[in-house]
């Protein structure tokens, strides 16, 4: 009996003073929403109109740039790599979305969705072949 006394005794709090700097519920609520707001404008669509290649290519840059800092910031987050790959998708960069598809396999490979995204992803290319080739090593590799 004394044994689990001295465990449940363990857990109090040994120093019950302030801390130096107290933050209240409505900073962390602030904070929270300022973090948001960073992330949507990071994932926000460009609709500027673009006047030539180079302004084409330098928004491609900050776009990718915005979904490899949320990448990096949540690696496990499936949905960003399927947007970061449906991106690529929109711009005929079909090499790059399926390179984005296999790095998120190397996340995630246990993932139904997430084979079944990059099968319907080649099936839309017409890349009938790969597709097949996705689907075999989806069901090889899925319990």
């Amino acid at each position: 009996m004394s044994d689990f006394r001295t465990k449940v005794n363990s857990g109090k709090v040994k120093n019950r003073a302030p801390a130096q700097m107290q933050i209240t519920a409505e900073q962390l609520l602030r904070e929270a929403a300022e973090r948001q707001d960073l992330t949507a404008n990071n994932m926000a669509v460009v609709t500027n109109k673009v006047n030539d290649a180079e302004e084409y290519q330098s928004q491609l840059r900050l776009r990718r740039k915005g979904f490899e800092d949320e990448i990096r910031r949540q690696r496990e987050h499936i949905g960003t790599w399927i947007k970061y790959a449906k991106f690529e998708e929109s711009n005929k960069e079909l090499t790059r979305a399926r390179s984005i598809y296999e790095r998120a396999l190397e996340v995630d490979h246990r993932g139904a969705h997430l084979w079944l995204k990059y099968a319907e992803f080649e099936m839309r290319n017409e890349f009938v072949n790969h597709a097949r080739n996705v689907l075999d090593r989806a069901v090889g590799g899925l319990p």
